[in-house]
């Protein structure tokens, strides 16, 4: 029963990793099958650890980190990624179902006759995180003139990051860093159009005080 719980809870941060950054949890997957005895997928798998898969890997994630960070081509970026992303997610919760980790002796059974299931669960899991972000951009770009965008880009590498080394080496804190990444997202975005509101306001203000100057009101 333990072992099903941790397969779901390390196929679930692993998918919510890739809808930060595609490339970084297939990365993790890889150069851990390669180097550790942290994660052991089947024989169906095995080509993520392959050195060339690797290297491919690395120049798409260099290629994604650039372009997510250059206001305007991240929003292009958003789009080309509407389909990397969840398949990705796809990808990573369909072979971690079936691996041994360090936390999962035994992987389940259930996955191994219902492949389908958590290929399909991570693609939809990687495409809700993925909307989420490409939804909260625009308006943390339009608050910040675009400043902003390299320090979320960053932070949300950093988030994929760690939620795919915590998803295989302790996926009780998925829970943890699932709820930590709504969060984070729900109060970006909510202090981002707070300040938008503001300048608008005090944009308005100037605006009616500059007309008034020109074309005072009759009296």
């Amino acid at each position: 029963m333990l072992n099903s719980v941790f397969e779901v809870l390390t196929g679930m941060g692993l998918a919510t990793s890739a809808g930060l950054n595609a490339y970084i949890p297939l990365l993790a997957i890889g150069l851990l099958t390669r180097y550790t005895d942290l994660i052991d997928p089947p024989s169906g798998w095995q080509w993520l650890s392959n050195g060339w898969m690797l290297a491919i890997l690395a120049a798409l994630l260099l290629v994604e980190m650039v372009a997510d960070k250059v206001p305007t081509v991240d929003h292009v970026n958003d789009v080309l990624q509407t389909v990397v992303r969840p398949t990705s997610g796809g990808l990573v919760f369909g072979a971690s179902s079936t691996s041994q980790t360090v936390t999962v002796d035994d992987p389940s059974a259930f996955f191994d006759s219902h492949q389908w299931v958590p290929i399909v669960a991570g693609v939809l899991i990687a495409l809700g995180v993925h909307t989420a972000k490409a939804s909260a951009r625009p308006v943390i770009n339009a608050a910040t003139f675009g400043l902003g965008a390299p320090i979320a880009s960053a932070a949300e590498d950093a988030a994929s990051a760690l939620l795919s080394v915590i998803a295989i080496v302790l996926p009780i804190l998925v829970i943890v860093g699932l709820g930590g990444l709504a969060w984070s997202f729900w109060r970006v975005v909510r202090r981002a159009r707070r300040r938008r509101s503001v300048e608008r306001a005090v944009l308005q203000e100037e605006q009616t005080t500059i007309t008034y100057r020109v074309d005072p009101p009759p009296r």
